[in-house]
């Protein structure tokens, strides 16, 4: 993913900008260990989201993860969109798309 113009800035070096630029100031105050634990217990709200098995539901619970861990990355100075270029050459293992690995 990019957040260049070629994608309309939708990338995750944008969202997670749009992250920085709504809560940052609010996420280093709080600090990134309480913030872990809010990012926790939005994933628990996910999995009881999926559970249900109502899409709309999963869709926002699952937004709401994203932007926790982009949160987490930024107060841990992590660049998501470099981060995720570990998978640009498929499975970082056997470097197959789809994972070739056995047992996976």
């Amino acid at each position: 993913m990019s957040g260049d113009a070629a994608d309309g800035g939708r990338g995750l070096r944008a969202f997670q900008s749009q992250i920085e630029r709504i809560y940052l100031e609010r996420d280093r105050a709080r600090g990134w260990e309480r913030t872990f634990a809010w990012f926790i217990e939005e994933v628990g709200e996910m999995a009881r989201a999926l559970h249900r098995g109502n899409d709309a539901d999963i869709e926002e619970e699952m937004i709401d993860v994203a932007a926790w861990l982009v949160t987490l990355a930024s107060l841990r100075g992590v660049d998501l969109e470099r981060a995720a270029a570990k998978y640009a050459a498929g499975c970082p293992r056997c470097r197959s798309t789809p994972c070739a690995c056995p047992g996976a």
